[in-house]
Order: C-alpha cells, then sequence, then structure tokens
C-alpha cells in the first residue's frame, strides 16, 4: 500500500521514553519505536523527528527548583539531545541511516541545525533528529516541531501520545470521553483541548500544517497512520 504522506514530522514527548519507569529511557520503547520508523522508511517516506526531554528533565518552576526559567529551558534542551542520541542508536541498531541535528552547537555528538542540509539528509532516505528545541528558552519542544516540519516542507506533523487521538477530555480519567475523528483548529481553540501549546498549534494554523494525533506505543499504528487509514485525530 502506498503512503499517503512522503514527508513527516514525528513528534515524540520525552515521557514516551520512559515506558514504565519514572524517570530516564526504557530501551524496550526505544527498540519499539525504531522498528515502527523502519517500517515507515521502508515505504519511502521521509521522516524527521523531534523529541522532548521531560523523562530527564522538566523546567519546573522557578519557585521550586531555584532555577530561573531561561537555564532550566536550556537544560531541558539537553536533554532533547540525549534522547536523540538514544532514538539514533536505536535507530542504527535496526538498519536505518540517521542523522542527529543540534539547534545548540555540539560538534563532537551532532550536526549544526542547517535547514538545507537537513532537507538533503531527508531526500537521500536518512531520518533526521532535531535535537535542543528551537535553540531558544521560553519555547517548546511542540514549537520546535511545527517550525522544522515547515521549515522542511513536511505533509503533515504525526504526534505520537499515550492516547489514540484527541478526546473531549482526558480519556485516562473520564470514561465518557469522545474521540474526535476529524477536527478544525478553530474547534481545537474553541473547545479548549490540549493538542499542543498554542505557539506550536498557531504555527501549524497560518502554515495551514495538518496535525495528526495518534497512540505511538501500539506497535504498528505509525505505518497505518503514514498509509492514510482511519487512525488518531486528524486536525485541519
Amino acid at each position: 500500500m502506498l503512503p499517503k504522506y512522503k514527508r513527516i514530522l514525528l513528534k515524540l514527548s520525552g515521557e514516551s521514553l520512559m515506558g514504565d519507569k519514572n524517570f530516564g529511557l526504557d530501551s524496550t520503547v526505544i527498540a519499539q519505536y525504531a522498528l515502527d520508523i523502519k517500517q515507515v522508511i521502508e515505504l519511502g517516506v521521509q521522516v524527521a523527528i523531534v523529541i522532548g526531554g521531560g523523562n530527564i528533565y522538566r523546567g519546573m518552576n522557578e519557585a521550586e527548583t531555584g532555577i530561573e526559567r531561561a537555564q532550566g529551558d536550556y537544560m531541558g534542551m539537553l536533554a532533547t539531545v540525549i534522547n536523540g542520541m538514544a532514538l539514533q542508536a536505536g535507530l542504527e541498531k535496526v538498519g536505518v541511516y540517521t542523522r542527529l541535528q543540534s539547534a545548540i552547537k555540539m560538534e563532537q555528538i551532532a550536526e549544526p541545525y542547517i535547514r538545507r542540509r537537513a532537507i538533503r539528509h531527508l531526500e537521500k532516505g536518512r531520518v533526521v533528529i532535531f535535537g535542543a528545541g528551537t535553540g531558544n528558552p521560553y519555547f517548546t519542544t511542540d514549537t520546535a516541531g511545527s517550525l522544522r516540519a515547515i521549515e522542511i516542507k513536511a505533509d503533515v506533523i504525526l504526534k505520537g501520545t499515550r492516547v489514540d487521538g484527541i478526546y473531549t477530555s482526558d480519556p485516562e480519567k473520564d470514561p465518557t470521553a469522545k474521540r474526535f475523528d476529524k477536527i478544525s483548529f478553530a474547534e481545537v481553540i474553541n473547545k479548549n483541548l490540549k493538542v499542543m501549546d498554542m505557539t506550536a498549534f498557531t504555527l501549524c494554523q497560518e502554515n495551514s500544517l495538518p496535525i495528526i494525533v495518534f497512540d505511538m506505543n501500539t506497535p504498528g499504528t505509525l505505518l497505518e497512520v503514514v498509509q492514510g487509514m482511519d487512525v488518531g485525530t486528524y486536525v485541519s
């Protein structure tokens, strides 16, 4: 079956890499993600990835940690690079060529983020992982995902979460919550549904970049999304 999308940006949360742990990385989750991404690459889809850092460091409020917000955000950016390196290792273990690009220079472990170079890697069939967010404090990795997706002209943002789409309320807490198959950007704002933070979401809306929210933790779902099957929630 031919893929519906030629170039995707996959947005993963750092927490998803923890699996059942309270902190850090779960090797079985990384192995599963690597195999899912490999399936998609074998279809000829170009894949870029942005990962959060919440499994290693969350910029908690200043009052609790005593660390000012900007400093905490930079610490979070470094955490995303650690996650990027872990996923890179997982992908290369299953024979997928990858490049890690960082918005903060660290030549020994990652290329600097260069838009044209990233696009060239994608065209050559390499997975490009974008680390260190946007390189600026006060911006989330959701915003980094939206920004990079627009810069590389991705067809869609695929937001992999623990739930299989967007619901009227949190399905983990409310058993009566109903899932949306499709929803517009305006509806998400009106209903105050949490898909991404507003900066990221507005970027997608202004650039007509669709978002699909789906369950990344079920093996094979990423492939189904890329083939255009009725999985997750489509925001446009």
